[in-house]
């Protein structure tokens, strides 16, 4: 569904109209639902833009461990799918892990659900931690 906000010239009120494909909202001919008029401004709503994002495949082991150590679990998360989503010989555990991370979960709460599932000793400095 596609919506579009649009202002009324005659009663200045605000409303969006939906329209189910591009080629309906070019067919139509839309009008105010207060007043009627068919006199209307197109508003731009807020825009998205994606920031880019980083090439973690081709950073040195020294760069991802920077990632690791920033504790931001979305950036680690994102590393993960970059360098190993893959490789299925990676297993089920990298790839839940690699979701969750990407989810928000935090790096210690991940570790301790799957760290002995991942081959990591949660009690030692072998883990995500650096």
């Amino acid at each position: 569904m596609h919506s579009y906000d649009f202002r009324c010239k005659a009663c200045r009120r605000r409303f969006t109209l939906t329209f189910k494909t591009y080629a309906d909202y070019d067919a139509a001919q839309p009008a105010c639902p207060h007043c009627g008029s068919s006199e209307l401004s197109r508003l731009i709503g807020r825009v998205a833009i994606k920031a880019p994002s980083r090439d973690y495949s081709s950073m040195s082991s020294d760069e991802m461990l920077s990632v690791f150590e920033s504790g931001d679990s979305r950036a680690v998360g994102e590393m993960f799918q970059q360098v190993g989503a893959e490789s299925p010989e990676m297993g089920a555990e990298y790839q839940e892990a690699t979701q969750r991370l990407l989810r928000g979960d935090s790096l210690d709460k991940v570790e301790r659900d799957l760290g002995g599932a991942l081959g990591v000793d949660s009690g030692s400095d072998a883990g995500f931690d650096a």
